[in-house]
């Protein structure tokens, strides 16, 4: 793939064109052979032959699919949570252009949250609100139900609108007995509260402990809309004994509950997935759970969760659903995981590379597949900000006058 600076006599009037793609429709479920311009942080037309003169930089994306800037729906980037990444620093090289945090931070943090992270990052991060009012900030604290206010996480939420997309509940008495104080559905009746009064739907990461906390009176509890995260998870009865997928699974569904993967560094087995996909369950959404125990060894990335899924079967269209247009309708943000004119230019440009490749989960486990995943470009909101093999450069000899420019620096950002 090259590129090569582009000269007119006309000017032009598109800042990028994306050449010789597949593009994927993800309203369609389609893929079709077209050029995406972008002018003004706005995809400006999808069709064949856009000349690579009408814009000031293409890129040549022959042999690649061309997709909506790809949706992580399970991270953890809020610095007030001692497990958390940088954003930007596992966004754009993987295709990804939005992240949403789940449950680090609570209504007594969101704020700090948006200073820190939100306001600041060049990658768009949304999250869902911790029922705890702390977040994960201490392991303790999520314990404490004097903590799980429904009526101040609501109020949160609604006041920071613009960013909380859901509820969050997760890691609340996985062992201790039961008292009077930790009741078994504490968490998850003030977490369901909270969605209500906030018109959001609810996440779940919850242990179950059969018979006062069973799994499939969880499912019953979610109310269409609401989120099981960690779906593939050892703990939980996706798959019964006879290798029939658990009915309460199917029920669930059917009222609208989605099922999110949250890989992370202990919620994934493929002894667990495999069989559930044999059967036809299928993820709504898959997300790395991304923290600093999955980042180096298990979910990695979400290209490389994604390639999970696509070495056992699903297939290609199908997981590029699951990781734009399901999430975004699942936040309630339709406008992204899409690629459509007049719409926000967020843009993956993905490589499908045919070869003997390995995957490991969370219990030590293995597949040997033939396929994995690259990304080559990522444009954010217009701007080109994933590029290392410079699609959309000039070559140095024919680099413009600016190339040569000495410029002094200024202060720290």
């Amino acid at each position: 793939m090259s590129h090569s600076q582009q000269e007119d006599a006309a000017a032009p009037i598109y800042d990028l064109v994306i050449k010789n793609g597949t593009v994927i429709d993800t309203a369609a479920k389609e893929a079709y052979s077209a050029d995406v311009a972008v002018a003004g942080g706005q995809v400006a037309a999808v069709e064949k032959d856009i000349p690579a003169a009408s814009a000031h930089a293409w890129a040549d994306a022959a042999g690649c699919y061309v997709t909506p800037g790809l949706i992580d729906m399970h991270v953890h980037v809020f610095p007030g949570f001692n497990l958390s990444l940088v954003a930007d620093a596992h966004s754009f090289r993987y295709g990804i252009t939005t992240m949403v945090d789940t449950g680090s931070a609570g209504s007594e943090n969101i704020d700090a949250f948006r200073r820190d992270v939100m306001d600041v990052s060049e990658t768009r991060t949304l999250a869902f609100l911790n029922v705890v009012n702390s977040g994960m900030v201490n392991l303790d604290w999520e314990q404490d139900l004097q903590r799980m206010d429904a009526a101040s996480c609501a109020a949160a939420a609604e006041a920071n609108r613009d960013v909380i997309v859901g509820v969050k509940l997760a890691h609340y008495w996985t062992w201790q007995p039961w008292d009077d104080e930790h009741p078994p559905w504490g968490n998850v009746e003030r977490a369901l509260q909270a969605g209500e009064r906030a018109g959001l739907p609810v996440m779940a990461d919850i242990w179950p402990r059969p018979p006062e906390r069973s799994y499939e009176e969880l499912l019953q509890r979610l109310r269409g809309g609401d989120i099981h995260t960690h779906v593939y998870a050892i703990q939980f009865p996706t798959v019964l004994d006879d290798g029939s997928v658990n009915p309460a699974l199917w029920s669930a569904r059917e009222r609208g509950v989605r099922f999110d993967v949250g890989h992370g560094a202990a919620s994934f087995w493929f002894g667990k997935a495999q069989p559930a996909l044999d059967k036809g369950f299928w993820p709504d959404t898959i997300s790395t759970d991304l923290h600093v125990g999955s980042v180096n060894n298990l979910a990695c990335n979400l290209l490389y969760t994604m390639g999970k899924f696509l070495n056992m079967g699903m297939p290609f269209l199908d997981v590029i659903q699951r990781v734009t247009k399901n999430p975004a309708e699942i936040i309630g943000r339709p406008d992204l995981g899409r690629i459509a004119v007049g719409g926000t230019a967020d843009i993956a440009v993905l490589q499908r590379r045919q070869q003997p490749c390995g995957y490991v989960d969370c219990g030590g486990a293995k597949i040997e597949g033939s396929e994995s995943l690259d990304c080559l470009l990522t444009v954010r909101n217009g701007r080109v900000v994933h590029d290392p093999q410079g699609l959309t450069a000039p070559h140095w000899q024919h680099a413009p006058a600016s190339y040569w420019e000495v410029k002094v620096p200024g202060p720290p950002r």
